[in-house]
């Protein structure tokens, strides 16, 4: 059996950098994107060597992607389609893109955002059977209920937006609106279910249809819909349902989301740093 891990970095120009968080922002606070930023250019080798490390620990192939021809091609066909997509989400549907691109030719694929730190020689493809389905993390415990929804409480990119964002989707779709919010920082599938999501199939459709409902205000009020966008992890939510792919949810061992707890649990195998704070991160793999 054929197995890969992918990871990829496109640095993002900063003049195509959507300032999503501008409305949540404290005085003199560095917008979230311009972060980013910085501290994937600040850690780049050791995030990459990190991987690099990881896949050989487990002796299985690993790939890196960046900003080349291959991506430029990519980014150029989906803006000329959809210009009103922005570059971040360009690159979210790129990294899918290649998961589809990769199942050509390997029967099992474990994708890791860049952000994410290895800190385990523990298999993940010895832990998680893949047959039983693709590999997740599930936010939806992220969710705020509607009633406690303000323009302060959330953003484009939070898991409260996507939920409804995914909601209103299979609506139109004439599905049940029951959803998961589903982060694809880390994602392990085989190529039957990759296959069996569809992902890109009716993509047209989907985008216009997410772009209809950027301005739809028949369902949810305008408080939600202002917030709907054309989000990577949407869609996925939306496609698991659709055609009922299996899925197995990654516990907080295999993908710990990194963002306000401040520490690094011990039994952690793959941390996600959301918060960028990769200093505590490196701290814990040095440990």
């Amino acid at each position: 059996m054929s197995r890969v891990i992918y990871s990829f970095y496109i640095d993002i120009p900063e003049d195509e950098l959507d300032i999503f968080d501008k409305n949540v922002l404290r005085k003199d606070q560095v917008p979230t994107n311009i972060n980013t930023k910085k501290q994937f250019k600040d850690n780049y080798f050791k995030l990459l060597a990190n991987k690099k490390w990881y896949a050989e620990s487990i002796g299985i192939d690993f790939l890196m992607f960046e900003y080349d021809l291959r991506y430029q091609k990519f980014a150029l066909e989906i803006k000329r389609h959809y210009p009103f997509i922005t570059t971040y989400n360009v690159v979210n549907f790129y990294k899918l893109k290649l998961l589809y691109e990769l199942s050509k030719t390997y029967d099992e694929i474990l994708y890791l955002d860049f952000d994410v730190v290895c800190l385990t020689k523990d298999n993940f493809f010895d832990t998680w059977n893949l047959d039983k389905g693709i590999a997740v993390f599930d936010n939806t415990y992220k969710v705020n209920t509607m009633e406690t929804i303000t323009k302060e409480t959330q953003t484009i990119r939070s898991p409260t937006a996507k939920y409804y964002n995914a909601q209103a989707m299979l609506m139109e779709k004439n599905l049940s609106p029951k959803n998961k919010v589903i982060n694809t920082g880390i994602i392990g599938a085989n190529k039957e279910h990759i296959d069996k999501l569809k992902y890109f199939d009716n993509f047209n459709s989907d985008i216009n249809t997410m772009k209809n409902l950027t301005t739809n205000y028949d369902v949810f009020p305008k408080k939600i819909v202002d917030f709907f966008g054309y989000d990577n992890e949407t869609l996925f939510s939306v496609k698991l349902n659709e055609h009922n792919v299996p899925v197995q949810w990654l516990d907080n061992q295999w993908h710990y989301f990194f963002d306000t707890q401040g520490f690094i649990p011990k039994e952690t195998k793959f941390v996600h740093a959301i918060n960028k704070d990769f200093d505590c991160c490196w701290r814990r793999y040095y440990a």
